[in-house]
């Protein structure tokens, strides 16, 4: 036989050799997971997660899956989704052993630089929670309060100047893209110390908006996608990338005001304030960290309260009656005297009932995070008890949340758990009240996760709606077409166009 005849059997063999081992690998990933039924190809690759980000419509695919397939499902190789309250509580509570996944690192918003959100180490995750809670809770922060209604009257301030329409003047304006302007600047000034300015601007100031609806969609892929995920653990093939604080718009100009800001903090003339930063120095965070947790802040905390904002309006604007009874709920309050100019303070409007129950069933409706977030199955495997079956979850499996399908849960909300109704949080009583209290507080996280950032998004959503509807009446332009809006884990939306008319004093 010829010395090219034995090379070509050679490479044959081996050519046959890695088809089985791929095979073999292949048919063991499969059948981890073979007792949860899914989608086809989500046994053996993440084509179908990949699908799922691409489609812009993320909590729709997770949610028809469970709907499909069960309370547990699978959407990847190693990949479970749930809609099921329980697992999740058991997942997140804590004195959970479950652990986070890898797909947290894929939100990393500096390559090699962890954040409370996506560090998975147990106990580094638990060290920096307790280094962050007194600055979140506001309790190390007094001007916290001030902060919002600062930026609650420059939103006021610019539709009274740019965009009221009168009987002689058309002036729409885009309540998404303001929304979004007003939660960054809120969250800025507290991050930072100083704004970005954009509603004094009326502009996207560094092109933020743009380019963070950009970087979801990439960030979103990564998570499913193991070999993507570590281009975030590896800070020079990151840097090669992603956005770097050189850039002078975008997700790499907020890198490099974050940096600049925190470094002033610093040094022997450093600037000091009592606010969020400084109560994270003291608490022991150092120079880069203290960037890691600011960008988090501005881009967890300005997107997630912007969705809350926009939808919740849209639903009222589209439910002519529940506008009414907030607005006649609002009118009486300051009627009262409980809610002297110029803003409301946040504890005045937390006694407002009808109110609270709109902010609650507009959380619910529409969750602004539909992600993942999987937690991981401790090694040896959990056995759980959902809708009264045993099921064993082996070990190292991830397991995600299913946003859409927790919220508009039936059993939990009842039958029309798809229809915005604020009226099921005044009426609901006992055990059942209890249910869907404790099953909503998940669109926070739960236990060991719970969103940090939760009391200043409170204080923001308790005062907007109330000045919002106090100032003014909203009334969509084209209600067969009110916005656009796509989801990949978190919400991308934009022209919300609104007709704003300006009201006399109550």
């Amino acid at each position: 036989m010829s010395q090219f005849s034995i090379a070509s059997l050679e490479y044959w063999h081996l050519g046959v050799l890695a088809l089985v081992t791929y095979a073999v690998r292949l048919y063991g990933q499969y059948s981890r997971l073979k007792d949860f039924k899914g989608p086809r190809t989500t046994g053996f690759s993440s084509l179908w997660l990949i699908s799922a980000v691409k489609g812009h419509k993320t909590h729709l695919a997770y949610a028809s899956v469970n709907e499909r397939f069960g309370p547990v499902a699978r959407i990847g190789p190693n990949d479970l989704i749930t809609s099921s309250p329980e697992l999740l509580w058991r997942m997140n509570g804590a004195r959970s052993t479950y652990t986070k996944g890898e797909w947290y690192l894929s939100t990393r918003i500096q390559p090699g630089h962890d954040s409370v959100f996506s560090g998975i180490d147990e106990d580094h995750h638990t060290k920096r929670r307790a280094q962050l809670a007194s600055g979140y809770s506001g309790k190390e922060n007094p001007g916290l309060e001030n902060d919002i209604d600062t930026q609650i009257l420059n939103w006021i301030h610019l539709i009274k100047t740019k965009y009221i329409t009168t009987s002689k003047s058309f002036r729409p304006m885009d309540l998404a893209r303001k929304a979004q302007y007003f939660t960054l600047d809120v969250i800025t000034q507290i991050a930072f110390g100083e704004a970005f300015g954009d509603l004094v601007n009326d502009e996207d100031m560094h092109r933020y908006v743009q380019s963070t609806e950009e970087m979801l969609e990439v960030m979103a892929i990564s998570g499913a996608i193991p070999a993507l995920r570590y281009m975030f653990t590896i800070e020079w093939l990151g840097n090669l990338v992603f956005p770097s604080d050189k850039d002078s718009t975008g997700i790499g100009r907020l890198i490099g005001i974050a940096k600049d800001l925190i470094s002033k903090r610093f040094g022997p003339k450093a600037v000091y304030r009592q606010d969020m930063i400084d109560s994270f120095i003291r608490h022991g965070l150092k120079q880069d960290e203290l960037v890691s947790e600011s960008l988090l802040q501005v881009l967890a905390g300005s997107d997630t309260s912007a969705t809350s904002i926009r939808a919740t309006m849209l639903y009222l604007m589209s439910h002519p009656r529940i506008y009414r009874k907030l607005q006649a709920e609002i009118d009486a309050a300051v009627r009262a005297g409980k809610a002297p100019s110029p803003v409301i303070k946040a504890s005045e409007a937390a006694e407002l009932p009808y109110l609270q129950a709109v902010i609650k069933e507009g959380m619910r409706i529409w969750p602004a995070v539909t992600g993942m977030l999987p937690k991981v199955v401790p090694p040896g495997g959990d056995t759980v008890e959902i809708d009264g079956k045993q099921v064993y979850l082996p070990g190292g499996t991830n397991v995600g949340y299913c946003a859409w399908g927790i919220h508009h849960n039936k059993d939990v909300f009842g039958e029309d758990a798809h229809v915005f109704r604020p009226e099921r949080w005044l009426e609901a009583r006992g055990e059942n009240l209890a249910r869907m209290a404790k099953t909503a507080e998940l669109i926070w996280g739960w236990g060991k996760y719970q969103c940090l950032g939760r009391p200043v998004a409170t204080i923001e959503l308790n005062k907007v709606f109330f000045e919002l509807l106090r100032n003014f009446d909203f009334s969509l332009v084209d209600p067969a077409k009110p916005w656009k809006s796509a989801n990949v884990g978190l919400w991308m939306q934009s022209e919300l166009w609104v007709e704003v008319t300006e009201r006399s004093a109550t």
